[in-house]
């Protein structure tokens, strides 16, 4: 006679396709077990070349912050000698001075590489090579908003040396567009108008000139604002 089948549980069934599914795994990783080892090595690469990155980078920062605060010096005379920015660029190695292109040539990557090429496009500027000025500020890159607008004026002032005065204006208005302050944005927004009234753009430089004077109308620049509105308006 024979026997009655004896009836899967829920729980049998359960324990059963957890097993199936085990097997499975356990299968396919045998099967591709050389590419979980390739994969697995490729992340403890990729995280060790991370690690050293950015320890060689912090490294790199503080040798260019070291550096910079040396030719510093020198640079920051250049306000009462101006021959001072000529060897703030070239620097004084027989001093064991890097100049400000050396250092971004070499730490160009790091903060501090990118302050030094700053006061490199300004050296460059006040000694009239507003061409090398012009491509340090355009390389420049930082996060603090009031030395990304300086350096965006500073290409309208190698526009305006250029006498290529749109573009000039173009510039300072888009540096008055970055930062709102009572010092540095009226000084911005007088510049972009008297460059557009060089370049012939009368109305863009009175409508200037009024904005000027409605949103900041104790700095020093709106005092003679309604003498150039007056004389672009006639």
């Amino acid at each position: 006679m024979l026997k009655a089948k004896k009836k899967i549980t829920r729980k049998e069934m359960k324990e059963d396709g957890l097993i199936t599914a085990y097997a499975k795994v356990t299968s396919f990783y045998d099967l591709n077990k050389k590419y979980f080892n390739y994969a697995f090595t490729a992340i403890i690469v990729i995280v060790i070349a991370t690690v050293i990155f950015v320890n060689n980078r912090r490294a790199n920062n503080d040798k260019a912050a070291t550096e910079l605060g040396k030719v510093f010096t020198i640079y920051d005379a250049a306000s009462s000698d101006i021959r001072q920015y000529k060897i703030a660029i070239d620097g004084q190695p027989e001093r064991g001075i890097m100049g400000l292109k050396s250092l971004v040539d070499n730490y160009g990557s790091t903060e501090s590489g990118e302050l030094a090429r700053f006061y490199l496009a300004n050296a460059y500027y006040n000694t009239g090579n507003y061409d090398e000025a012009l491509k340090e500020y355009d390389n420049f890159s930082n996060s603090n908003d009031l030395l990304t607008a300086s350096a965006i004026a500073g290409i309208g002032n190698c526009y305006e040396a250029k006498k290529e005065y749109e573009k000039a204006a173009s510039s300072f208005e888009k540096a008055a567009g970055k930062i709102s302050n009572t010092f540095n944005t009226p000084d911005y927004l007088n510049s972009a108008a008297r460059c557009y009234g060089l370049a012939g753009e009368k109305e863009k430089a009175v409508t200037l000139f009024k904005r000027l004077k409605k949103e900041f109308p104790k700095s020093t620049f709106a005092r003679d604002a309604d003498r150039y509105i007056s004389q672009y308006s006639a």
